[in-house]
């Protein structure tokens, strides 16, 4: 048997540095607040969908931090041995990839309980006049039998769980197979295969059904393994409480029906399975939304990210140019007719206007920031407050932390003040000027148009090199 091998790497399975020398476990991560996954961007796993994070391992994930209590920070990263450094090094606190659980990979790092099961198999392309043929003459024309493979090159991720089986397969069949592994991860692989660049590969089963949804020419019925679990990756020492605690986890909520819901989402709709046709699925095209032209204008008279503005949209109307709200807020920017007056513009006549009177709005509130907080990145956040809850009740906020011995330029301190304000005690105070006001709704504001500003920000380019005002 004679396996040829083509990799930037000597060895055909992977090592990982594994640094053992981190100590960061569950107690760590609840006294941080956030849980840190790295993950890989596809049209399954994690991706910008009308610009909102989708993905089976994101949303696994998110349910997971919910049950710890604490935020979750995603790092996107589709190469595998970049992912199990940030993992090994502490930069991250799991690794939420697709992992096949294998004896190789338990040798560098610990696995969770699996999160599901597929197989390999492999990806081919269909001859040309394939709708013309009968199955037994397709199937005379693909492989089907392992044994075909002999003599055959096939890609695979680098680092994956694929080149492995391949490798295991070639001494079974007792022949060579030339295994090439490359960058590309399984999706932008099937592309290959689906536009005849090359002519093998190999992908997980449930990924490889999805894409088969959008490359009819390609064939995906020949497995090259038996069924295997997928699972997610810790760091082999210091994370006992955080493995004891996500396997207990995984293992009751994968027998609930949210978990059999979110698997049926992303691997067996078939309306979730067209997303990558669409052109706001941000991973292919780099849109968030039919207004990203009109929102990347606007963002340069505020000098603002234009992500960041696009989030504040969503946060609003979700990018509906026409929803209106109980209390009589219009539009794309969500503009009060108050506003809309005295700033004399109709923000009912286009996007655009409507756009530009919630811009000229930002910029007076801005106005009003730069002079009291020094900080941008902080500024930003009272801005952003301010745009839900006025400026008035965030002043008298800053009015309160300052008076009870917090730093007024911390948002964190002021969000606590905030909310206090629906206490008599509180917005009774001498320093309070605008009375009543429920924080809770515009902490939460801030915090989700951040967050998903984030999650932009690993899928969407910069217009433009920009600071905040």
């Amino acid at each position: 048997m004679e396996v040829f091998f083509t990799s930037c790497s000597k060895n055909p399975v992977t090592s990982y540095n594994n640094n053992n020398t981190v100590s960061f476990d569950l107690d760590s991560i609840r006294a941080r607040g956030r849980l840190i996954a790295v993950t890989d961007f596809n049209s399954t796993n994690y991706f910008i969908y009308r610009g909102e994070p989708m993905g089976f391992h994101y949303e696994l994930l998110s349910a997971f931090a919910d049950h710890l209590g604490v935020d979750l920070e995603m790092i996107k990263e589709n190469h595998l041995e970049e992912a199990f450094d940030l993992l090994n090094t502490g930069k991250a606190d799991l690794l939420a990839i697709s992992l096949t659980i294998n004896s190789t990979r338990r040798n560098e790092i610990l696995f969770s309980t699996p999160v599901y099961e597929t197989r390999q198999i492999l990806v081919q392309r269909k001859p040309r006049q394939w709708r013309y043929m009968t199955t037994d003459e397709l199937n005379s024309i693909l492989i089907r039998n392992q044994l075909d493979l002999a003599g055959k090159t096939v890609f695979v991720q680098k680092g994956s769980s694929h080149s492995e089986r391949l490798i295991s397969l070639a001494a079974e069949i007792g022949d060579s197979i030339s295994i090439i592994e490359v960058p590309n991860e399984a999706e932008q692989l099937i592309r290959n295969v689906a536009r005849g660049d090359i002519q093998y590969a190999v992908a997980d089963e449930n990924v490889a059904m999805v894409n088969a949804t959008y490359y009819p020419d390609i064939d995906i019925n020949t497995p090259v393994s038996f069924p295997q679990n997928i699972g997610w990756g810790l760091r082999k020492k210091n994370t006992e409480m955080l493995s004891a605690e996500l396997n207990k986890w995984l293992t009751a909520y994968k027998k609930t029906n949210s978990y059999a819901f979110l698997y049926a989402k992303y691997f067996k709709n078939e309306r979730s399975r067209r997303i990558i046709k669409s052109d706001y699925y941000a991973l292919s095209t780099g849109k968030i939304s039919q207004w990203d032209d009109l929102i990347k204008s606007a963002s340069t008279e505020i000098d603002w990210d234009w992500r960041l503005l696009a989030s504040l949209i969503y946060q609003e109307s979700r990018f509906d140019p026409d929803v209106k709200s109980w209390a009589g807020a219009y539009g794309l920017m969500q503009i009060m007719p108050v506003t809309s007056k005295s700033l004399g513009i109709d923000i009912t006549s286009t996007p655009s206007n409507n756009i530009k009177a919630g811009t000229i709005y930002l910029d007076q509130l801005h106005s009003i920031f730069n002079p009291r907080i020094k900080d941008e990145k902080e500024r930003i956040k009272f801005i952003l407050a301010s745009y839900n809850a006025g400026p008035g009740h965030v002043l008298d906020a800053m009015r309160l932390a300052d008076k009870y011995g917090m730093n007024p330029q911390v948002w964190d301190n002021v969000a606590v003040w905030l909310q206090k304000k629906s206490e008599p005690r509180y917005y009774n105070d001498t320093v309070v000027k605008n009375g009543y006001f429920r924080g809770t709704e515009s902490v939460n504001f801030v915090t989700e148009i951040l967050d998903r500003f984030e999650h932009y920000k690993n899928f969407v380019p910069e217009q433009i090199s920009q600071n905040y005002k």
